[in-house]
């Protein structure tokens, strides 16, 4: 029996393979990665890791062992080079060809990275994906170092929060007119601006990087868009990921923003089947991919159940975090189409509740888990609170569900 193969051994991967034996699949599962890690958590890399409060052996998801002890065949450091998809095969780096039954594309994604004709090739120019890239910056994050972070999402903000709890000056551009622009609404923008600014982070918004110069290879000064000259020691640039989809567009297989799946994760191939940010998947009426550790377990494990037979269909429930320094941001729900933001605050929490009309799409809870758990119950149960009780922080949350 040829079995199943699963390419991408990250959060998803991880997570599929292992919800194939929990559900009681006895046949032979490989579990493919590039990498010559075993699978790892990548949330940490940009916050406990670089901080040096989590050791490796705990990002990992499980230990390598546990995989040989479930029979799962675990294969690092190996590349897929092509899928077959009429022979039903793969082929790696090491020109082995193995059969599979069933394939599982959990590939994630890849950081954007500058390009070479700007500099991008410096040396001390890094983007935070993987434990190698962590592990290659940590030597630079050290007190009196200069750093410049280019983009001003969430892995740009906590690799400037890392930076600056370390004691590295920063200075963090933005292209757009501010920071989180693509992903929040202005009040979590500016409260993010103002907990940076008062860690002493440089943030200037509407510059953006027009090249980074060096010396024997090594990054030493940058040139803004505005004109202005940086003396820098490194940089971090994070403007973004791409689905990885590469193996899957050579292989014929439908690409819409990402893999394309349906609701149980098949992919335009009846034996090939897509998870994790890779995926792009029906949702109420349109086509979304989620990048978040949430959405990969939930769609892996739900893939996994189809690949089995189940004909139960994957619903997302969105959900986000990101730590910053001691303020922990939890994200219930997606943003898009807001026309009103409802503020809550207390001496210790604040939230940001977004609507559409007087539908809840959303909210933005800092230190307020309360406020986001109540918020993602209502999400999910398909119902909308007052929005002046939502202000009304003499109102307990409670009675809003």
């Amino acid at each position: 029996m040829a079995g199943i193969i699963v390419i991408g051994a990250g959060q998803a991967g991880s997570s599929l393979v292992v919800k194939l034996r929990t559900l009681g699949f006895s046949g032979d599962i490989t579990l493919i990665g590039g990498e010559p890690v075993p699978p790892y958590q990548r949330p940490p890399l940009s916050k406990k890791y670089m901080l040096g409060q989590m050791d490796v052996e705990r990002l990992f998801l499980r230990p390598e062992a546990f995989y040989g002890d479930q029979n799962i065949n675990l294969r690092l450091g190996v590349q897929v080079t092509e899928i077959d998809r009429a022979a039903k095969t793969v082929t790696l780096n090491t020109s082995e060809v193995l059969n599979y039954d069933q394939l599982a594309l959990t590939t994630g994604s890849d950081p954007i990275r500058l390009p070479a004709s700007i500099g991008g090739d410096l040396g001390g120019v890094y983007t935070v994906r993987t434990l190698a890239d962590a592990d290659a910056m940590a030597p630079d994050f050290v007190k009196g170092k200069r750093a410049l972070i280019v983009g001003g999402g969430y892995i740009g903000l906590e690799a400037a929060a890392v930076a600056a709890t370390r004691g590295v000056n920063v200075v963090l551009v933005e292209m757009a007119d501010r920071i989180l622009q693509r992903v929040a609404a202005p009040e979590t923008s500016e409260y993010f601006r103002s907990l940076h600014a008062k860690r002493g982070v440089d943030i200037r918004e509407g510059v953006g990087l027009a090249s980074l110069n060096g010396r024997d290879g090594q990054v030493t000064s940058a040139t803004l868009t505005d004109g202005t000259e940086l003396e820098i020691d490194f940089v971090v640039v994070g403007v973004g990921i791409r689905p990885s989809f590469s193996l899957a567009k050579a292989a014929g297989l439908v690409i819409d923003n990402g893999i394309k799946v349906d609701e149980h994760g098949r992919t335009s191939d009846q034996s090939i089947f897509a998870a994790g940010d890779c995926a792009s998947f029906p949702y109420k009426e349109e086509r979304i991919r989620l990048e978040s550790v949430p959405n990969a377990i939930e769609q892996a494990e739900a893939t996994a159940a189809a690949m089995l037979g189940s004909d139960a269909e994957y619903r997302a429930k969105p959900w986000f975090w990101s730590d910053q320094y001691d303020v922990k941001l939890q994200i219930a729900g997606l943003n898009s189409g807001y026309d009103r933001v409802v503020s809550r605050k207390t001496d210790s929490a604040t939230s940001f509740w977004y609507f559409k009309g007087n539908k809840l799409l959303a909210v933005d809870a800092m230190n307020d888990p309360r406020a986001y758990m109540v918020g993602k119950r209502l999400i999910e149960a398909g119902k909308s609170p007052d929005p002046d009780a939502v202000a009304n922080s003499d109102i307990d949350m409670k009675t809003l569900l």
